[in-house]
């Protein structure tokens, strides 16, 4: 069994009651609670507290070094993903916001999957595409409806006030 003598716990019972009390995630609370069980005594050793936290005893015991090297900042610090890059850097995706927001617009989802390539150097497939625009960013390609070529304007628009 690994005592924890050696370990001192800078913050006071109350700071620990505070910074618990306004964790957002399960495994910052984990982690104070951990300093907390440790500083209150409620666990004398790293094993009672891992049996109590419900995590194996290594990875309390990697907590408590990251807590004596670095201190409680980086012990709660949120940890970036490590995923795939998006298909569609972020750039990208406000330059689309742009062009989706004047006036002409795309006429299809082929359409700005063929505008990203030729003018972004950007390759994506159609359904990446659609689920940006449609999901993402909220828009859609505005599809004009098909106007009559004899069609006169000025009679047009006067049956759109009289409507």
């Amino acid at each position: 069994m690994v005592g924890v003598s050696r370990l001192e716990i800078r913050e006071t019972e109350e700071e620990l009651k505070q910074i618990l009390a306004h964790q957002k995630t399960a495994t910052g609370k984990e982690r104070v609670q951990l300093l907390y069980l440790l500083k209150t005594g409620n666990a004398s050793t790293i094993s009672q507290a891992s049996v109590i936290i419900g995590r194996h005893r290594v990875t309390v015991q990697k907590w408590i070094q990251q807590y004596q090297t670095s201190g409680l900042e980086s012990l709660l610090e949120k940890k970036q993903s490590s995923g795939r890059p998006r298909a569609i850097p972020s750039w990208a995706e406000k330059a689309l916001d742009q062009k989706l927001q004047q006036e002409e617009g795309f006429n299809d989802y082929q359409e700005i999957v063929d505008w990203l390539e030729k003018s972004l150097g950007i390759k994506a497939r159609y359904k990446t595409v659609h689920k940006l625009v449609y999901y993402r960013l909220k828009g859609s390609p505005k599809v004009t409806r098909p106007k009559s070529i004899k069609q006169d304007k000025a009679q047009a628009e006067a049956f759109k006030k009289t409507l």
